[in-house]
């Protein structure tokens, strides 16, 4: 979610600050970041980042723990960052806050400044999702839609997608790609799919990661999932060495969901080009088991998911 609308300034998120010279070391402003991070926070609606709202939320926004678990960090960690006096935060650990908080490519650039770190520059792979694609997540409520990267990091997802596909932040940051998870995931699968469909699906991954690679020849986490790839998946490094295309664009899958069973869904991407981002949406033909049991998880699914811990690992693999 961006912060409030009006000019920035270095220095400034869309609020009037002073330069509190005192709160900068090593070229870090801790002042300064604090203060962004919990304006973020508090702006952030649970819904939006496809997190229930619970009946006892005491506070605006999200709560630190919820933005510890989106990052993939402590929850000590983000107390400190908000309080003051956090350590000085890698590269990586300000993409993942940036991403658990919905900071807009304005706000980012601001993080990165305040932690004396060069921002994401030209040449990387979009990993900030645009307000107004937030927006369509939150007007599809009845469907399952998620946000994908051009390297297939899942970015955002709405509740239905949660009670769909299990809740995507009970993956690490780094495991939370659905190709990764494809190749070296362990859990359960949750997309049933023949053997001749998994052989396809997989070279489609492959011929992405592929045509990716071609777009952004010198991102580094690129290179790195990749290079993860190649080096622990010996199918991944043969269909590497087999340069297999990428040509699949929509499927009908098969659900199996631990509450309802098998369902079959339509499953769509929408291309954002500016972003290179996908916009994936499941449907069901209506009058279906299918189309009823999506209108069930509409009212009840994200509760049923809460109550169930041990249910909430979501794969896409397939």
């Amino acid at each position: 979610m961006p912060l409030p609308p009006g000019p920035v300034t270095p220095g400034t998120s869309g609020t009037t600050r002073t330069n509190r010279v005192c709160g900068i070391i090593d070229g870090m402003d801790r002042t300064e970041l604090a203060e962004l991070l919990r304006q973020a926070r508090s702006r952030v609606r649970p819904r939006d980042v496809g997190l229930p709202a619970g009946s006892r939320r005491q506070v605006p926004g999200l709560r630190r723990e919820e933005v510890a678990q989106l990052a993939g960090v402590s929850v000590d960690y983000v107390v400190r960052l908000e309080q003051g006096r956090g350590p000085h935060p890698s590269t990586a650990v300000l993409a993942a806050l940036a991403r658990a908080l919905r900071l807009n490519d304005e706000d980012r650039d601001l993080l990165f400044q305040f932690a004396g770190i060069a921002a994401p520059q030209a040449g990387r792979i979009d990993m900030v999702v645009r307000p107004s694609v937030l927006r369509l997540l939150d007007r599809l409520a009845d469907l399952p839609a998620l946000v994908m990267s051009a390297k297939g990091d899942v970015l955002a997802w709405n509740p239905m997608a949660a009670a769909l596909l299990g809740d995507f932040s009970a993956w690490p940051p780094a495991q939370r790609n659905i190709i990764w998870q494809q190749f070296l995931g362990t859990g359960p699968r949750r997309v049933a799919i023949s053997p001749a469909e998994a052989a396809n699906v997989a070279a489609f991954s492959v011929g992405s990661l592929r045509s990716a690679k071609a777009r952004y020849p010198a991102d580094p986490d690129l290179l790195r999932l990749i290079s993860e790839l190649r080096t622990h998946s010996p199918r991944f490094e043969q269909l590497w060495n087999e340069r297999p295309s990428e040509q699949r664009r929509s499927a009908t899958k098969s659900i199996d969901h631990p509450e309802f069973g098998p369902l079959l869904l339509d499953c769509d991407s929408l291309f954002a080009p500016d972003t290179d981002q996908a916009v994936v949406v499941y449907s069901a033909t209506p009058d279906t088991p299918a189309a009823a049991a999506l209108e069930l998880l509409r009212v009840t699914g994200t509760q049923q998911f809460t109550e169930r811990p041990s249910r909430t690992s979501p794969s896409l693999r397939g």
